[in-house]
């Protein structure tokens, strides 16, 4: 099923210059550096500026896809928790799911590595690579029931868990070996 048939696309807010960040700005503006390579938003650094001609339906929602369109990757982030007033700022795209699929399996889906290699043909460009909106809502999708969708979010969410957990224990493995030879060469050192 292609893209545009489960979801509405918007293009970012197109600015003319640099975003420069406004003391008691009433619209925080989420760009591509706000994006963390592990596929999460972060919040803190958002430049705010005092905008007023922002339509309703620009306003990021709660489960809104934001894609990353231009770049090395073509990665997908969920919105998941309100940010109130807040908008996307162009090369960004906006994703709005329809009733009958999952926004976090969407997400899941766009951020497959099968995925990546496909959404990688379809980019345009040779020093910046960039997914065009129209490309993107061509782009197939494939859509099971709602039960499996949900299965899929959670099984892969236990598999992210599983990774993080994984890395902590290597980290801890690592520390824990340097604190037994540092002992080790303490001791050698007072014999």
């Amino acid at each position: 099923m292609k893209l545009k048939h489960i979801a509405d696309i918007t293009m970012g807010h197109s600015f003319r210059s640099r975003l420069e960040r406004v003391e008691g700005g009433n619209l925080p503006v989420i760009q591509m550096k706000d994006l963390a390579e592990d596929n999460r938003l972060n919040t803190e650094g958002l430049v705010s500026l005092d905008m007023d001609d922002v339509k309703a339906r620009q306003y990021v929602m709660e489960n809104d896809i934001i894609f990353r369109s231009r770049g090395q990757t073509n990665t997908a982030v969920l919105i998941s928790e309100a940010l109130g007033e807040a908008i996307v700022a162009a090369p960004l795209l906006q994703i709005r799911v329809h009733e009958g699929v999952l926004p976090a399996y969407l997400t899941w889906f766009i951020n497959l590595s099968s995925t990546q290699a496909r959404l990688a043909s379809q980019a345009k460009g040779t020093a910046v690579r960039m997914i065009s909106k129209k490309a993107l809502g061509e782009f197939e999708i494939t859509v099971p029931t709602l039960e499996r969708q949900h299965s899929i979010v959670q099984l892969a969410k236990l598999g992210a868990e599983e990774q993080r957990l994984m890395a902590e224990l290597v980290i801890k493995r690592k520390q824990y070996m340097e604190r037994i030879l540092m002992q080790i060469a303490s001791e050698s050192q007072s014999a």
